[in-house]
């Protein structure tokens, strides 16, 4: 996950957290956090490296829409964030 923007990073959070994981229900996630609009020329690109990456899969929902799944290696990745990320919060805590 090293290798991931910050952008790219939300977005496979935001996948694994959804319960319909769809194009525009990812973009309205992010809208909501980031306070702004997210163009499909920044969010699709985007999805499709985190897809060329393993991280996450795109299937079809209909003919106009996309679902993307976390893969077990974005889970993986994902838990080695979050531990990674726990250890300098646990060292904060304790200072």
């Amino acid at each position: 996950m090293y290798d991931l923007t910050g952008f790219q990073r939300d977005l496979l959070y935001i996948v694994t957290g959804l319960d319909d994981p769809h194009g525009l229900a990812v973009k309205d996630e992010l809208e909501n956090y980031y306070e702004s609009e997210i163009h499909h020329g920044r969010l699709y690109p985007n999805l499709d490296t985190l897809v060329e990456k393993g991280l996450v899969e795109k299937g079809e929902l209909d003919k106009r829409t996309n679902v993307y799944t976390v893969t077990r290696r974005g889970q993986r990745e994902i838990d080695a964030r979050r531990e990674w990320e726990q250890e300098y919060f646990d060292a904060t805590s304790t200072q």
